[in-house]
């Protein structure tokens, strides 16, 4: 089968002819449609998240139709359509997967960096990781919902009951989970790189009543505000917009180094949390609502031979909503 290969964090990823991955207990082997490209592809192919698999196949918003399945895969039968996330794998006995959060799994592993993932013409998942595609979401569009989309869901839960949300960077999540707050009637406030006013007008076409610089003081004070850029100065500025009770929450897996602030701007009540993966049930819920909002996902593709294209595209930020590799289009 055709794959895209990392066989060196930093280097280019290498087109390879590679065998078609076996399923077993418990696995499904799909036949891969689309894939996805996420910021976190960039920071595994980059090297800034350590020991990844290699050689590997990234990517991790996968939308296939199940070819086989082993043994205990249950759930899934040849010619259903699934998706397939970041979170590919928990023990399911430590005690955060017992305890409703198997997205802190000490053991967990994840698709498109310790398994082989979507970048190729088929990729094996375990079946208990891989979600049903709703009607009415064509391959493209629906693969980004796998992760910009669930981690953006995610996000957004942690803000709370957030009337006034402010989202710094306005990328592939941002632009799913400002359809999904203005749905539930909350007031979107974007904020983008300087100068970037195409993203900013993308903003306000997707219902955002104010656009402007990550620099820019916004027109009210925030009650929350929600970091998709993985820039650490992001942190104090946004503790800056929001009002005292206010949550910054930190979605990207990762970030560069939060600098030193005066405690005056965490005073008051104010409080800073991360994001950290997802769990299925973030999926089976995120999925249900995504119809009913409905979600429109902005998607430029590529051929799976430009996936290095396609990440230097998002790496610069030329990307209006999210890259997708197109493999094996129905």
């Amino acid at each position: 089968m055709r794959a895209m290969i990392l066989e060196a964090p930093g280097e280019p990823l290498r087109a390879a002819e590679v065998a078609v991955p076996e399923p077993g207990a418990g696995q499904v082997l799909l036949r891969v449609h689309c894939c996805a490209v996420c910021r976190t592809d960039l920071h595994v192919v980059d090297g800034e998240l350590p020991d990844p698999k290699l050689p590997l196949i990234p990517g991790h918003q996968i939308v296939g139709t199940v070819e086989w399945t082993g043994e205990q895969a249950g759930g899934f039968t040849t010619g259903d359509r699934v998706g397939v996330p970041w979170l590919g794998w928990t023990d399911g006995e430590c005690r955060y997967c017992l305890s409703g959060r198997e997205n802190l799994c000490e053991n967990a592993r994840f698709t498109g960096y310790q398994i082989d993932g979507g970048y190729a013409e088929y990729a094996v998942a375990d079946a208990r990781f891989c979600f049903p595609i709703p009607e009415g979401f064509p391959d493209l569009r629906a693969a980004p919902l796998l992760c910009a989309g669930l981690i953006g869901y995610r996000s957004l839960r942690f803000a709370g009951d957030a009337d006034r949300l402010g989202l710094y960077g306005f990328g592939a999540s941002a632009h799913l989970v400002a359809q999904v707050a203005v749905h539930e009637g909350r007031r979107v406030f974007a904020f983008t790189s300087q100068g970037d006013e195409e993203a900013q007008e993308f903003a306000r076409e997707l219902g955002a009543e104010w656009a402007g610089s990550s620099e820019e003081t916004p027109p009210e004070e925030l009650d929350a505000a929600i970091i998709f850029a993985p820039v650490g100065t992001l942190v104090p500025a946004a503790l800056r917009a929001v009002a005292r009770g206010g949550t910054v929450v930190c979605a990207g897996i990762h970030m560069s180094d939060i600098p030193s602030f005066p405690y005056e701007i965490l005073w008051g009540e104010r409080s800073v949390r991360s994001v950290a993966n997802l769990t299925r049930q973030d999926g089976l819920e995120f999925l249900a609502l995504a119809p009913n909002v409905p979600v429109r996902t902005e998607v430029v593709p590529f051929p799976l031979e430009e996936a290095n294209e396609a990440l230097e595209t998002l790496r610069s930020g030329r990307i209006r909503g999210a890259a997708v590799l197109v493999i094996d289009p129905t």
